[in-house]
């Protein structure tokens, strides 16, 4: 139920966070894709723990495995299985929340609805069950690549109060990579990383802000009244750990301007209908309209934290907990694959679904 998306690109993903593996199958991905283990492994390497000094140490190689689907280099238009083994699994630093309810996490709310859970790791909660999302991200973007040149790059925007002031039309992936925290304005990202290192040596945590363009969208993606592309593009984003607002286009800074301050003006580009600026965020009614699809995410802080808080047992008695285990003091630098590759499957899906009903070559 809750863990299938997508309509005709669809996937199913599996696994908790301490337990043998966790993975993914994709259903409706045509045949004939060439992709690769290799290609997929890309992608997981930039979401993958133990990367650089503001991440968790905990050390995955987050090794791809595919299973079934694929033939030869290529897709075979049947189900893709593919799994992620766990190595590192430290259960043990996770015996005191076995009882005691970590803050603003998922524990007491999994007890409430299932009357169990699994408290290693925080099980499915965790953000490792977001590799089985970017495995099948990377194939969702090697489609829309070949069929269309759609380029999707997100970026980290805002770390607490530090803001980059960034054109998302310019930003490009190697400025993205090119340091740890993933922002595309250098003397912002050395700031950022400074301030993660200051909270994380304090036992704490911080959030911000993830934006993400999605550049030469085709014209015309998106089905009204209930599939609209930002409706989809919300809940996919938003069904990403710790998220707490989405924003497309002039998001809430629209509601500042006046109708004539915010409608994005149109004209001909060799009779190619065009928007002078971009305040819609290229979505209009709810369709794409070939200019960048822009939207920004707000992460909250990591809720496991080490400096001591209030809380209560599973039984209702109030207790302290200072959570032990390896966490992320910041979930920035590794949301950002994860945002691209929610990205992606709405827009391969919304792809696959127009050009099935209306012909989009």
């Amino acid at each position: 139920m809750g863990s299938t998306f997508g309509h005709l690109f669809r996937i199913s993903t599996f696994g908790e966070s301490h337990g043998g593996g966790v993975g993914v199958v994709i259903d409706g991905c045509p045949p004939l894709i060439e992709i690769s283990a290799e290609e997929i492994q890309v992608e997981l390497d930039r979401r993958r723990p133990g990367q650089s000094k503001i991440t968790t140490p905990r050390k995955e190689a987050d090794q791809c495995e595919i299973l079934s689907g694929v033939f030869e280099g290529k897709t075979l238009g049947t189900p893709i299985a593919m799994l992620v083994r766990n190595k590192d699994q430290r259960s043990q630093d996770y015996d005191e929340m076995s009882v005691k309810y970590r803050p603003s996490h998922a524990d007491a709310t999994y007890d409430a609805k299932y009357g169990i859970r699994n408290w290693q790791g925080g099980g499915r909660s965790s953000a490792r069950e977001t590799i089985g999302r970017v495995a099948a991200g990377a194939i969702a973007k090697k489609i829309l690549k070949e069929a269309a040149n759609v380029e999707i790059i997100a970026y980290v925007k805002r770390i607490k109060d530090i803001e980059a002031m960034i054109d998302p039309s310019a930003v490009t992936m190697d400025q993205v990579e090119s340091n740890i925290v993933r922002c595309p304005d250098a003397e912002c990202s050395d700031r950022m990383i400074d301030l993660i290192e200051q909270v994380r040596n304090q036992g704490d945590s911080i959030g911000g802000v993830v934006e993400c363009v999605a550049r030469r969208v085709p014209v015309g993606l998106g089905d009204p009244v209930f599939d609209k592309v930002e409706a989809d593009l919300a809940k996919a984003v938003m069904s990403l750990p710790a998220t707490k607002g989405f924003e497309i286009g002039s998001g809430f800074a629209g509601t500042l301007l006046t109708g004539s301050e915010h409608n994005d003006e149109f004209y001909s580009d060799s009779g190619t209908i065009r928007t002078m600026t971009n305040r819609s965020g290229g979505v209009q009614g709810g369709i794409s309209n070939g200019e960048d699809i822009v939207i920004r995410i707000a992460f909250k802080p990591t809720a496991t934290i080490r400096k001591e808080q209030r809380t209560v047992t599973n039984d209702g008695e109030e207790v302290t907990l200072a959570a032990k285990g390896r966490h992320d003091p910041c979930v920035l630098p590794r949301a950002v694959p994860m945002v691209e590759a929610m990205v992606a499957l709405v827009l391969c899906d919304h792809f696959l679904r127009q050009r099935g009903q209306c012909g989009l070559s």
